[in-house]
């Protein structure tokens, strides 16, 4: 049985503390600033909660057969564990479904899209895509999930409640703003690093060591990975200037002369610049010990192999029709080059990267699926 609205509405008043009466608070601890929100579509506890049905509903799929979730599992911090995911039709996605927490303070969106700018912009990606086909909503059959989302007795009030100031509170621009909201809405900040940072707990011997490693200049991770979110492409409440660079790892090198494989070219699909070929956005590395596998293709299968990649300098690919080797990638960012990490080192890297992982984000009842519990 589906849950009522009036349950509903019981459940956001008992709502956790961090979340006010009139609206919504982020809760955040005090290295962390608060996102910058679209004018356009302000946060509300009850349009997360809206976003949150719609995110896990497959009637919003043209075919109903997937959800937005189907590429993004709360276990996994809202990646799907697979290289590439299927769509609505069974074609495959061109690169590895990215994590959805902290992506509030994200530059830029997607792998390699500097166009993409908002999260609200980049739900139309998957809605609406058709190389390949995600979620494979249509102008053809757009009405007709809208219908279904009609005929469910819990939306309507629920998006009039979320859009009081709409004619028309249940349209497609209605549910982009609520699923962009949820989405925003998925803070993760309460790792053992976080929890370190504020004196609530230490860090082992092997972590303490890693994240000297990290943040230091013999690995150099924090080039591109040292900010609170763990990326180098962050826009917050108080930015004023936002940097969005794109990095060449020397994953591929397939022609002798930087190549990467086609349609996955990075930046260089949008610029027709060799310059940018193979260059990706540094996703977040938080929780980035349950997101494998890794790079935007999920071509590298294990955190060990991806700090064995950047202490190589880049990667030898040795058979195959991507047969070349990435550390002679004229592409190349200077930031990638020779390490020489040891044994040791490595596993004190490894160590302090699981100290990244929030647990809580893992099982929490509110970024679960709620109709899981309605039937």
């Amino acid at each position: 049985m589906i849950v009522g609205l009036s349950a509903l509405v019981s459940a956001l008043v008992l709502a956790p503390p961090s979340v006010l009466a009139d609206g919504w608070a982020w809760g955040l601890p005090s290295h962390v600033p608060e996102p910058r929100v679209p004018a356009d579509n302000p946060m509300s506890e009850t349009k997360v909660e809206l976003g949150r049905r719609l995110f896990y509903d497959a009637r919003l799929s043209g075919n109903g057969t997937i959800t937005c979730a189907s590429c993004h599992l709360q276990s996994r911090a809202f990646t799907d564990g697979r290289s590439r995911s299927p769509g609505s039709t069974g074609g495959l996605t061109h690169r590895s479904a990215q994590p959805l927490a902290n992506s509030a303070w994200n530059a830029t969106y997607t792998w390699a899209n500097p166009a993409l700018v908002s999260l609200e912009r980049q739900m139309e990606v998957p809605l609406f895509g058709d190389d390949p086909v995600e979620m494979g909503v249509t102008d053809a059959n757009r009405p007709v999930i809208l219908e279904r989302l009609r005929a469910e007795p819990l939306y309507p009030p629920l998006f009039r409640a979320a859009f009081p100031d709409e004619a028309e509170p249940l349209t497609m621009a209605t549910v982009i703003k609520a699923i962009a909201a949820f989405q925003r809405g998925i803070v993760s900040v309460d790792s053992r690093y976080d929890r370190y940072l504020q004196g609530k707990t230490s860090l082992t011997e092997p972590e303490t060591r890693g994240m000297a490693l990290f943040f230091g200049e013999r690995a150099e991770c924090h080039h591109c990975h040292g900010s609170f979110n763990f990326n180098d492409q962050v826009v917050h409440a108080g930015s004023r200037e936002v940097e969005t660079p794109f990095h060449n790892t020397g994953l591929y090198n397939i022609d002798g002369a930087g190549g990467f494989p086609f349609p996955n070219r990075g930046l260089f699909e949008f610029t027709a610049n060799l310059a940018d070929m193979g260059a990706f956005r540094a996703p977040s590395l938080r929780n980035v010990a349950v997101t494998a596998p890794y790079m935007h293709d999920g071509g590298v299968a294990t955190l060990a192999e991806v700090i064995d990649l950047y202490s190589d300098g880049g990667r030898r690919v040795t058979t195959g029709p991507h047969k070349g080797d990435g550390r002679l990638n004229p592409h190349k960012s200077g930031l990638i080059a020779r390490i020489g990490l040891t044994p040791t080192e490595k596993r004190d890297l490894l160590a302090f990267l699981g100290a990244l992982t929030d647990d809580g984000l893992l099982t929490n009842p509110r970024w679960s699926n709620p109709w899981a519990a309605a039937r």
